[in-house]
């Protein structure tokens, strides 16, 4: 069963919001909105100016949880500094989830790697979910998109060690490679069973860097923006979205960023999703 993925080519904050509505689905009741909040240093994150038209509409809360590196969001304190710095809180409702523990549980019975998964407790609070994504390189996962922020960006501080670790956070950088990704797989699953369908997935190909937004010093985009995607489903959006790096045969930056997602094997946690049931690959693009 194909999932349909709606397209624009043009990048504005008023196109994401557009995108928002093809998708077709209102969600209803107090509703967290996954964004990243940019970590301090980095330049290509996508601030709140240019969420703001879709933040809107949705009238939910921004969330976000603290991060397992060193950096100036690894602690309630300093992640707080940094949500003011850039200016979220300014604009929106700001709900750091796992700002004080202890943290939320979900069973994941079926996890190809990992049976539970830690969250942010204050996830309990939502009935509904928009997650929006900044999609580009990442220097572990390959590519950060939809099932990225499902999984390490909803989990806490001690979750994203856990994941990252494979079941075992004390081998948060050393764990076996392909287990890392299934637990990212693993944990996406949880959060979606979490919200049974009650979730709009939006990924926006701007800034394409072979770094994440997690990095203080990241290299510039290599490649030339490609557009806005929404979906329904979290794995036939990051599925497109890979095609789309892939149907780029005329971008000089191409080969580097495609060079950063199969040295990492990547698309690898877009298949154990689509096994696990969190969503399909195959889909419709739709142009809008």
């Amino acid at each position: 069963m194909s999932s349909k993925v709606y397209f624009t080519r043009i990048i504005t904050p008023d196109k994401v919001l557009e995108a928002y509505r093809a998708v077709g689905k209102k969600l209803s009741g107090n509703i967290a909105i996954k964004l990243h909040s940019g970590e301090v240093g980095n330049q290509n994150f996508l601030g709140p100016e240019f969420w703001k038209p879709v933040i809107d509409e949705v009238g939910g809360t921004v969330t976000e949880c603290n991060t397992a590196y060193e950096g100036e969001r690894n602690t309630t304190e300093k992640h707080l500094k940094t949500i003011k710095k850039h200016g979220w809180d300014s604009y929106f409702k700001v709900d750091l989830m796992d700002a004080e523990g202890p943290d939320m549980e979900l069973s994941i019975p079926n996890g190809v790697r990992i049976k539970r998964n830690f969250v942010g407790k204050d996830l309990a609070n939502y009935d509904s979910l928009l997650v929006l994504s900044h999609f580009k390189g990442h220097p572990m996962g390959g590519y950060g998109g939809a099932l990225k922020q499902l999984s390490i960006g909803i989990a806490s501080s001690y979750g994203k060690a856990y994941i990252h670790g494979a079941g075992e956070p004390e081998k948060l950088w050393t764990s076996d490679h392909d287990s890392f990704l299934e637990s990212m797989a693993d944990a996406a699953k949880s959060v979606v069973d979490y919200f049974k369908g009650n979730a709009v997935y939006i990924n926006v190909m701007k800034n394409m860097s072979v770094d994440c937004d997690c990095c203080a010093v990241a290299e510039d985009p290599c490649m030339k923006d490609i557009g806005i995607l929404a979906s329904l489903d979290p794995v036939a959006i990051d599925r497109a979205c890979l095609d789309l790096v892939y149907a780029a045969k005329d971008d000089p930056g191409r080969e580097h960023l495609l060079e950063r997602i199969e040295s990492r094997n990547g698309a690898y946690t877009v298949d154990v999703a689509e096994r696990l049931g969190v969503g399909s690959k195959e889909y419709e693009l739709i142009e809008l």
